[in-house]
């Protein structure tokens, strides 16, 4: 394998690009990222790649969510904080049924950047570009808001930072004190099944606490009153990615510092491809999405390039079948990296092989679907005595109809009420809570 370079990713082909207007213009820009403070830090990558260790290694479990798409228009503070509950929430439940320590990774704090199955859309008979992401382009459907703008890489830079300050200060600064759970529900949630039940879980950790400090045990333990809680995006479009890595001080070694955990899409994984040659290069930990498609063999050849020491923790593989063909496409993939001894994290996204459009026109995603890829792929798991490590998928603590069912049933009548997102339909907070419940059911089954 020839030897990597920051840049060396420009010599392969390098799918999902935008073309911008100047080229001049987008190096003016990548200059200007390039002298930026990082976004997270080295050390804090390598915590988290610690973290992910321990879920290869069958110890802990991976809740890694947040929006399809950040947007611009959606940025705000309340937005934030309720995403971060909901995370909160779901981790709490997790960790008190199946009684293992829950890994928390936010899609957010750069999640601009989406693929698309076409280069353009057609509406009225109007032919334009994508909306391919707020950090590209913009999604009003005229010819000069899709024009890819350099600029916006800055402005998805400055609301990075600012969604990370709050972050930090959330899980560090006593919002995410166990003394507050009861807090954590959101207004909306109390009236619905699943916000019902979590207040259940909520009562009985009062309890606990109550008797641990009864004991003179727990008050003022960090591990009580303070979280950590890692950022990740896809790392799609590779000059912002390029001009946010950083050389580590301490090691020589390179990260890119736009988060702490990147990963790669279905549709950019050829292993000939610049999103590999990129992410093979820094240290972070990675993702690559597996979806139907995925030869097995490829998936071992994947191992060896983007984590050729067979390092715990590097790499986690993301699969994203669709509700029926789990048990159909998992398996081989399971077996080729087992018989390679290839040390991954198994994660399932439920969301994006369940993608259907409603008779009212809007993409939506059925939670049913949802819940059932979840199911098989614990299922296919235990029957071959792998470790299902983790969930990721798409969601919002805002009361968003986007996805139709659940408990608190969402009907295609109701998408058009509050259908907020910039691309794909998101669980909103008391689905997510749903799918919390199921999930820790099977985890405490499993370690049972």
């Amino acid at each position: 394998m020839k030897e990597w370079e920051l840049t060396s990713w420009r010599n392969k082909t390098a799918l999902q690009q935008p073309v911008y207007p100047s080229a001049e213009h987008l190096a003016q820009v990548e200059s200007t990222l390039g002298k930026m403070p990082p976004l997270v830090f080295a050390g804090e990558a390598r915590q988290l790649k610690n973290a992910l260790a321990k879920v290869a290694n069958r110890q802990s479990f991976l809740l890694q969510g947040g929006d399809c798409a950040e947007s611009f228009a959606e940025f705000h503070a309340n937005n934030i904080r309720d995403t971060f509950k909901v995370m909160l929430q779901m981790a709490v439940v997790l960790t008190y049924a199946g009684k293992c320590p829950v890994v928390k990774v936010g899609r957010m704090a750069g999640q601009f950047a989406k693929p698309r199955s076409a280069g353009t859309e057609t509406i009225g008979g109007v032919e334009l570009p994508s909306y391919r992401g707020d950090i590209i382009n913009g999604i009003e459907f005229n010819e000069a808001a899709r024009v890819p703008d350099p600029e916006r890489l800055i402005q998805v830079y400055n609301q990075s930072s600012s969604t990370m300050n709050l972050l930090r200060a959330f899980a560090q600064g006593g919002f995410a004190d166990l003394h507050q759970v009861h807090k954590w529900n959101l207004d909306f949630l109390n009236a619905s099944p699943a916000g019902s039940r979590f207040q259940g879980v909520a009562d009985k950790i009062d309890d606990a606490l109550q008797f641990m400090e009864a004991c003179g045990v727990g008050s003022g333990l960090a591990q009580l009153t303070e979280t950590e809680f890692y950022t990740s995006h896809e790392a799609l479009l590779l000059p912002y990615e390029e001009a946010l890595t950083r050389q580590d001080s301490m090691t020589g070694e390179w990260y890119d510092c736009s988060a702490h955990m990147l990963w790669i899409g279905d549709r950019t994984r050829q292993l000939d491809g610049a999103h590999v040659e990129f992410l093979r290069g820094v240290q972070n930990p990675i993702g690559v999405k597996a979806g139907p498609s995925m030869d097995p063999e490829d998936l071992v050849r994947l191992c060896d390039t983007l984590n050729p020491n067979n390092e715990a923790g590097r790499l986690n593989v993301i699969v994203r079948m669709g509700a029926d063909k789990v048990e159909d496409g998992m398996p081989a993939l399971i077996r080729a990296v087992e018989r390679e001894g290839k040390k991954v994290v198994w994660s399932c996204d439920p969301m994006h092989g369940n993608t259907v459009k409603a008779s009212t026109g809007y993409k939506t995603r059925h939670v049913d679907d949802v819940l059932k890829e979840v199911q098989q792929f614990f299922q296919v798991h235990n029957a071959e005595g792998t470790y299902a490590g983790g969930v990721h998928f798409e969601m919002t603590g805002q009361n968003v109809t986007e996805c139709v069912g659940g408990a608190f049933q969402v009907t295609e009548a109701d998408l058009a009420d509050r259908y907020h997102t910039h691309c794909d339909p998101r669980l909103n907070a008391d689905q997510s809570l749903e799918l919390a419940f199921m999930i820790s059911e099977t985890l405490k089954k499993a370690r049972a």
